[in-house]
């Protein structure tokens, strides 16, 4: 005779995308990559509005075209701050850091969140 298959049900009402990635362990790694990934395509679209092409930016940034490559490559987060924020002047544009508390952004993030370009001032 063949054991009966049991169907498990899961409830999944509690959980959530964050708890998820903290269990698996991957939780730094995946918000870096969104984080690059945001900070790139928002540099590409201020060169694209601004006309500036990649050898160009490379030039008024005194480095390589392969450097401004890996800048706005969304998987390489191996990138200073430094470099960061000398794209970003060079666009006329600021970097705006904010560190804050975890329970604090837990909460706040029922909705999702827009990101938005900082003009310089």
């Amino acid at each position: 005779m063949k054991p009966k298959a049991s169907k498990r049900i899961f409830d999944h009402s509690g959980s959530s995308f964050d708890r998820f990635l903290d269990e698996e362990g991957i939780r730094g790694e995946v918000e870096a990559v969104a984080i690059k990934r945001i900070l790139a395509w928002q540099l590409e679209n201020a060169m694209r509005k601004q006309q500036k092409t990649k050898q160009s930016m490379a030039r008024e940034l005194h480095t390589s075209r392969s450097q401004l490559d890996r800048l706005l490559d969304p998987q390489n987060v191996s990138i200073s701050l430094d470099t960061i924020t000398r794209v970003a002047k060079a666009l006329g544009k600021r970097v705006i850091v904010r560190i804050t508390d975890v329970s604090v952004e837990r909460t706040r993030r029922t909705t999702p969140t827009r990101v938005r370009s900082q003009r310089a001032s």
